[in-house]
């Protein structure tokens, strides 16, 4: 029988030993026996991050839900704790019961940042799992991954067994009943992963695919080695969202964590087609949960956890089709009853209630958050952006009026066919703010008044209709940080911005192949982890690792794509075809818009495919 790791004496001399204890509130406690199959639900950073992440809490009960499974969370060991278990000989543990993971069945890594990867490698040298997939024997757990960076696991490839395409909840439950039958006839891994590759939609396993090179290092071809499995892997959705699986109770931490609150998913997808947004082209259709589904969940959710605020989850939360409706509702009978708060990500300048913000203001006073993206209505057409400058200006005087005195603006820099001009049209909006303030407040700014505007670099995404563009280089994404610097020094404006060498790093993983696998490995063995935290991140190592590799950075981040180059991802179905992409491209050069494909079909190829007539 597995016995517990000791870490009773590590916990006295690390930061915030709540991340290792686990016993939350609403934790799952399972027996343990021969016939339960062990599910590790791996986050590739700190307790505090993954714990934040929805989709863990409806994988972990989903999982619990089932018989003769176990799902436990796994996190990544912050420094401290990590040296101190390898000084004392602590594997990798799951918190629920304290095990080593290596003795499970299943480690289940969600891949939300390309730069986690070398994390992952971390904590499988921490677990003692050999971090090459080949390597790997019955007495290993598969390594199994899932998320948004999975539609191009290609750089990670070596170390995977298994890529889940899209949404899990079905497919998961599929994989462990396929596990199931595999464990009782004892057959090896290789018959498993071939069982699941012909059976379990949506499953794609990167080794019974092959990829040949060009000369020039570009690809020539991805063969499928194994017959009845599909040359192409599509992703999965889920069709119907209320009858699908929902928690009715989520963990609850003792300490503070990123995002501490109930989330309340609405739909999935998004219609506005950013042709910049991974996720809007990917998590296509859009499929919202009726409101009578919505109430039932929050109930539920508020008796088994006692939040006191609650977040409604989308990508674009503002567009849910009863949005008034369902505010009103959690309003009414949570806030003002209750005293419980209402908070609204993801809001657009084009479809801002004032009256709604209004109300929730009354509960909680809080800053407000939009993404004009661009500067210039020219760049904002070009990404498809579809919001105006007069949104902006009604928007920002409703606000003001209502009493608002906090704004937060995000923005793009290095977009395809970005001027100056664009980035001076950054300054113009900033400094317009401060005047739509003096005009709702009898000309007067006060002293709490603030505008934060913060630009990201453009990260050239797959399946975006922008994954051919190239990606500015550090040192011209540098130069454009200089220039908004120089032109947005005011006291009520505090402009941020975001490490370009992370981005640049971030753009070459994203359009990665397998020949990054190799890199990755020797990056981490140089020292590289947590590459998303400023202070751990060796830029200097990652240099030296390409550069023993032989392998060029620009190659990934700074190229043009043609149209007709085999990419690292074209053996992967998102449900919306290339074609489009490439429409979408050249539209994007001509400065045309897409309408919101509620308005109108756009012609993606998803209802005709995937979505089988969802939208």
């Amino acid at each position: 029988m597995t016995e517990r790791v000791n870490i009773e004496k590590l916990l006295k001399k690390v930061e915030k030993p709540a991340r290792y204890i686990g016993n939350e509130v609403n934790a799952c406690k399972k027996q343990v026996d021969g016939n339960t199959v062990r599910f590790g639900f791996s986050f590739p950073d700190t307790y505090e991050v993954g714990m934040s992440f929805l989709g863990l809490q409806i994988l972990y009960n989903l999982l619990n839900s089932m018989e003769n499974v176990y799902c436990e969370r796994v996190f990544a060991p912050a420094a401290d704790m990590e040296k101190l278990m390898r000084e004392n000989g602590v594997p990798l543990f799951a918190l629920e019961s304290r095990h080593p993971v290596k003795d499970f069945d299943f480690l289940g890594f969600t891949l939300q940042y390309e730069l986690s990867y070398t994390n992952i490698l971390n904590m499988l040298d921490l677990a003692g799992i050999p971090l090459l997939a080949k390597d790997r024997t019955n007495a290993d757990p598969f390594i199994i991954v899932g998320g948004p960076c999975a539609y191009n696991v290609e750089p990670i490839a070596d170390f995977t067994d298994i890529v889940v395409l899209g949404e899990a909840e079905e497919a998961i439950a599929e994989i462990m009943q396929s596990y199931k039958e595999w464990k009782k006839e004892g057959g090896n891994r290789e018959e498993f992963l071939l069982q699941i590759a012909k059976d379990v939609d949506g499953v794609y396993i990167p080794s019974f695919y092959e990829v040949s090179y060009n000369e020039d290092l570009t690809i020539s071809g991805i063969s499928c080695t194994k017959d009845g499995v599909p040359a192409t892997v599509s992703k999965r959705i889920i069709k119907n969202m209320d009858t699908s699986y929902y928690p009715d109770k989520i963990i609850v931490p003792f300490i503070d964590i990123v995002h501490d609150r109930i989330m309340l998913e609405v739909f999935r997808g998004c219609t506005r087609g950013c042709r910049f947004c991974q996720a809007g082209m990917v998590y296509r259709p859009i499929r919202e949960r009726s409101m009578d589904s919505l109430k039932s969940n929050l109930k539920k959710l508020v008796d088994s956890t006692g939040y006191e605020e609650i977040s409604l989850s989308s990508l674009s939360t503002s567009d849910y089709s009863h949005i008034d409706e369902l505010t009103e509702y959690i309003l009414r009978e949570y806030a003002e009853k209750e005293k419980i708060s209402l908070s609204l990500p993801s809001l657009r300048l084009d479809n801002f209630s004032s009256e709604l913000a209004q109300k929730i203001q009354e509960v909680r006073k809080s800053g407000l958050t939009f993404a004009p993206e661009a500067g210039t209505q020219r760049l904002r057409d070009v990404i498809n952006k579809g919001i105006t400058e007069e949104n902006l200006e009604t928007t920002m005087k409703k606000a003001f009026t209502l009493g608002w005195k906090n704004v937060k603006l995000y923005f793009m820099i290095g977009l395809p066919t970005e001027t100056e001009e664009d980035l001076h049209g950054i300054k113009v909006l900033a400094y317009n703010v401060i005047d739509y303030f003096r005009e709702a407040n009898g000309g007067k700014l006060g002293k709490h008044f603030n505008v934060t505007i913060s630009t990201s670099s453009f990260v050239p995404k797959p399946f975006t209709p922008f994954q051919w563009e190239p990606q500015d280089s550090i040192a011209l994404l540098r130069e454009k940080q200089r220039y908004l610097s120089e032109r947005l020094r005011n006291k009520n404006i505090n402009y941020k911005y975001h490490d370009t060498k992370t981005s640049f790093l971030e753009a070459v993983f994203a359009r990665g192949d397998r020949r990054l696998g190799k890199v990755i490995l020797d990056a981490y063995r140089k020292g590289c982890k947590f590459d998303g935290w400023e202070e751990s991140f060796r830029f200097d190592l990652w240099e030296e690792a390409f550069k023993d590799n032989g392998v060029s950075m620009e190659f990934y981040a700074n190229r043009r794509r043609e149209y007709d180059e085999i990419l690292p991802w074209d053996h992967i179905d998102t449900g919306v075809s290339k074609q489009f992409l490439i429409n979408e491209n050249e539209k994007a050069k001509r400065g045309e818009l897409t309408s919101d494909c509620r308005k109108g079909c756009a012609g993606c190829g998803v209802n005709l495919d995937i979505a089988g007539g969802l939208c």
